[in-house]
């Protein structure tokens, strides 16, 4: 929303809570849902697509149709096969189970979300020495989301950037961005991040 220029109120929320409030915008009971000015309400990846259409400059989006198909491509791989191999089986059981109370981390997954994020950061290294941003010539939702799932990974000190250093050169534009300059300085309550997880030029 910051690239696309508009202002917004986040409100923290703990899905496991299942807070009636949530459930009567999302009857999934999952984040993220976004409440506009209007009152509509779009939940999930949807709102990708509503700020893209609702607010169309900057184009996030952008290009010929193949263009926007690659864009689109690569969102659903970080959003979904990027959190479901890495995320899920770092963050979820790290920290996610801590500060809800689902039980001990297990070992397993951990094993297999630091075996799936090598393969995962040098496919970005792999678009990114080929392309100037992810998805093309063009910074994109496919950057946004990539580096979205790589900041809570990074958060709990667990991408091996030594080992992927054009995925580190890509990541290092990312955080040198305004719109995610904020995002960093963020932090959970008794849970700091590493040192590194903040600095432009790490």
């Amino acid at each position: 929303m910051t690239e696309k220029g508009q202002e917004v109120a986040l409100q923290v929320e703990k899905p496991w809570e299942r807070r009636e409030d949530l459930l009567f915008l999302n009857p999934a009971g999952e984040v993220p849902v976004l409440v506009d000015d209007d009152q509509s309400v779009i939940v999930g990846d949807a709102i990708l697509e509503y700020l893209e259409e609702t607010v169309p400059t900057p184009a996030l989006i952008p290009g010929p149709p193949a263009d926007r198909a690659e864009v689109r491509r690569l969102v659903d791989w970080f959003a979904h096969r990027f959190d479901q191999e890495v995320t899920v089986n770092l963050v979820g059981e790290k920290l996610i189970k801590r500060l809800s109370g689902q039980g001990y981390p297990a070992a397993v997954n951990i094993r297999a979300g630091l075996a799936n994020i090598h393969y995962h950061l040098d496919y970005i290294g792999y678009l990114a020495e080929r392309r100037r941003w992810l998805a093309g010539e063009h910074f994109s939702l496919a950057d946004v989301v990539a580096a979205t799932q790589l900041s809570a990974v990074d958060y709990i000190d667990s991408v091996p950037w030594a080992d992927h250093p054009e995925a580190k050169d890509w990541y290092a534009r990312i955080k040198s961005r305004p719109s995610f300059r904020p995002l960093l300085a963020d932090q959970l309550p008794g849970i700091a991040p590493p040192p590194h997880y903040a600095d432009l030029d790490f």
